[in-house]
């Protein structure tokens, strides 16, 4: 039976945006769980996401068998805090095939940030070494 408690959030943003640290702070609540993408595709594809040719054709294939996973926790009122950009109507309307087959309900957390505030950002987190460089070239092509 579908559960009306449990939530699918969605976040939209650029990179380095803050959407990684919201959803660290949205699973902290009771019965949440994050589902982070970089960390599914960092294990599953070490080294081979190098282009955004690469983070499409393994994205797509991470989304395809995450799906059903997703749709049972929060058919079992755990909600889930999908740590995947919603940045394009094709993402945007796989996470609503998610939240719809779950019957659950769903929120859309849009961090909005100027791109001198993520590009600081992004700088740090390239020199902390915690997370794959992302280059400036990069986030210009993905922000435009």
């Amino acid at each position: 039976m579908p559960s009306k408690e449990a939530v699918l959030h969605l976040l939209c943003g650029k990179i380095a945006a803050g959407k990684s640290t919201l959803s660290a702070e949205l699973g902290r609540q009771p019965r949440s769980v994050v589902v982070g993408e970089d960390e599914w595709l960092t294990a599953l594809y070490p080294g081979e996401v190098t282009s955004i040719a690469d983070y499409a054709r393994c994205s797509a294939r991470l989304r395809a068998a995450i799906a059903p996973h997703i749709v049972s926790l929060l058919q079992l009122g755990i909600s889930v805090v999908l740590d995947f950009p919603a940045n394009t109507i094709a993402s945007r309307a796989w996470m609503r095939g998610l939240f719809e087959s779950a019957g659950s309900s769903h929120l859309l957390h849009h961090l909005d940030m100027p791109d001198n505030i993520c590009r600081e950002r992004l700088n740090a987190r390239n020199a902390s070494g915690q997370q794959a460089v992302v280059s400036a070239e990069k986030f210009d092509l993905v922000t435009s």
